[in-house]
């Protein structure tokens, strides 16, 4: 502990969200701090500079400060102080956390705009409301920007973000009806991209099923944005988005009967729909959507985007049973194509007499190219299953077991009990000393011997904090370390269950037992990293914690 001689250090915080010599700059906001310090308390104390230069205050994920926090847990300074209440957070969540772990930890906070002092109670009451008027502050900015970026909306403009297929933007600059200069940024078209969006409607269109669409577009090689491989979802969001269709009365009348907020004057140019995802990527009501006629040329006519919504809607309605959730296909969903790497997926025959089916699994590259972008042949579904169930009853249990072992042994069980009861014992004695002084305290009269007992009190109410929160630390240790412990146990567990399921059936053929699927999913998500299949050397390798077994 350090003697009352001894210098304090202080700590100094500063941030300012964008690089600028002007005004509350980084060192004029350490200078005033220090400044306000030694005049308030008439020391020089030794300062600790903690600076974020070029971060926003809307969260506490900034280098500077999170090595701040570290230091408050590690005791390196006894007050912290900044320019102003916001320079630590503008959310009240984070700024009630980091005053309490201040105060956990007796470090008062100072704030020299506010002139908020935390070692007193009034001074703690009063940042705790000021920190709530700095995040209204901050929501109020942020519901003023988001009005603004609707009202820009209806001018059809780009307000950033990815781009859609067939599209870049560009910002250009017009003179407005005040004759002032302003700028906008808009969608210009990219012709070899648009011709991918015109072949996607035009067979959509004709075939009326994404997945024929799909299988085109992947039996050609065509790239979607960024070079990025065509799915079904990609497909069906460039069918539903109006950027692409060539506005008009109907197209306008299609959104207001929608109760969809319609702005512009159709021309022929594509629409922009904004404001359907909150800010946590969720959809709005309909009713807040914006269509707003654009800037760019539509592409696709009208009542052919129309026949597409249609088409759309009338496909998603229909309940086609979902495929692969058969209790036969073991391996839906893990299996990989040891060729191009894709998921396989798991398919089914003609029902036969006795009414069940055969299964087998298929690349979904494979199916979706028809065949143009993978060949890897497909796995007949009984024997993959037994094949992998077989390997991993073959499986090196020592091997296996050793890995098991290293696992928990960068677990181990800690034994805290010596070390709790001593730490309560001091604390007990600690107690029993602060008592002892009070009791003198209450003795005396004398300024001098007052005060000099108000020090040792401080000095070990200070020892028992320190205690406390090393008690809680061998706690938090021990709990986290007893949890991967049970981890490993079940892990260990789940591979005997499933070995003695096996074992149990005599012929591997005729499995259809929901205990060996669940032993055999909770052991694949746990230990396994991939099975993969090679359908020319019938190969089916199993990666089991970085150990190949084929």
């Amino acid at each position: 502990m350090k003697s009352i001689e001894e210098k304090l250090k202080v700590a100094i915080y500063s941030r300012k969200s964008v690089f600028t010599g002007k005004g509350e700059s980084i060192e004029n906001q350490i200078e005033m701090c220090k400044d306000y310090y030694c005049k308030m308390y008439g020391t020089e104390d030794e300062f600790v500079i903690y600076e974020d230069e070029g971060f926003s205050g809307g969260n506490i994920n900034r280098p500077k400060f999170q090595e701040l926090l570290k230091d408050i847990v590690s005791n390196k300074f006894n007050s912290l102080i900044c320019y102003r209440l916001d320079r630590i957070s503008r959310n009240v969540a984070d700024f009630s956390k980091t005053l309490e772990l201040l105060q956990n930890h007796n470090v008062s906070f100072i704030s020299i705009r506010e002139q908020f002092d935390t070692s007193t109670p009034i001074g703690r009451a009063m940042v705790y409301v000021s920190s709530v008027f700095a995040q209204l502050e901050r929501e109020t900015i942020a519901e003023r920007i988001r009005d603004n970026m609707l009202e820009l909306s209806k001018t059809g403009r780009w307000l950033g973000g990815q781009t859609p297929l067939g599209f870049d933007s560009e910002r250009i600059v017009y003179i407005d009806e005040e004759f002032k200069e302003r700028s906008l940024s808009k969608l210009i078209p990219i012709d070899s991209e648009l011709k991918i969006v015109n072949f996607i409607f035009s067979k959509y269109l004709s075939k009326g099923s994404i997945h024929m669409v799909l299988k085109e577009l992947l039996s050609t090689s065509a790239k979607g944005k960024n070079g990025g491989e065509f799915a079904s979802m990609s497909v069906d969001d460039i069918l539903r988005n109006p950027v692409y269709v060539q506005s008009d009365e109907i197209i306008k009348e299609f959104y207001v009967t929608k109760g969809i907020t319609f702005c512009g004057q159709p021309n022929g140019n594509g629409i922009m729909l904004y404001n359907k995802r909150s800010s946590k990527n969720k959809y709005r009501d309909i009713s807040e959507w914006i269509g707003s006629v654009g800037k760019h040329e539509g592409v696709i006519s009208s009542s052919d985007w129309i026949k597409v919504q249609e088409n759309l809607d009338k496909n998603s309605k229909k309940t086609n049973p979902r495929q692969g959730t058969s209790k036969r296909a073991l391996l839906t969903g893990v299996l990989k194509c040891a060729k191009c790497g894709s998921p396989m997926r798991v398919s089914y025959g003609r029902v036969k007499p006795d009414g069940t089916k055969n299964h087998y699994y298929i690349c979904n590259m494979k199916a979706h190219s028809c065949g143009s972008r993978c060949n890897n042949p497909n796995a007949n579904g009984t024997i993959m299953d037994n094949d992998v169930i077989a390997a991993l009853m073959n499986y090196n249990e020592e091997i296996l077991l050793k890995k098991f072992k290293e696992q928990a042994a960068s677990y181990k069980d800690i034994s805290i009990e010596n070390s709790i009861e001593n730490m309560d014992n001091t604390i007990s004695n600690l107690k029993i000393k602060a008592d002892n002084l009070i009791s003198q305290l209450s003795k005396t009269s004398n300024s001098t011997t007052q005060n000099l007992l108000l020090g040792k009190i401080d000095v070990i109410s200070n020892e028992i904090d320190a205690l406390k929160l090393q008690h809680a630390d061998i706690y938090n240790n021990k709990r986290e370390s007893s949890i991967n412990l049970e981890n490993i146990k079940i892990v260990i567990d789940s591979f005997s269950n499933f070995i003695k399921l096996c074992t149990s059936i005599k012929n591997l053929e005729s499995i259809d037992d929901e205990n060996i699927r669940i032993a055999l999913r909770t052991l694949i998500d746990r230990i396994v990293n991939k099975i993969t299949y090679d359908g020319v050397t019938n190969e089916v390798s199993i990666d089991i914690w970085g150990i190949k077994k084929n």
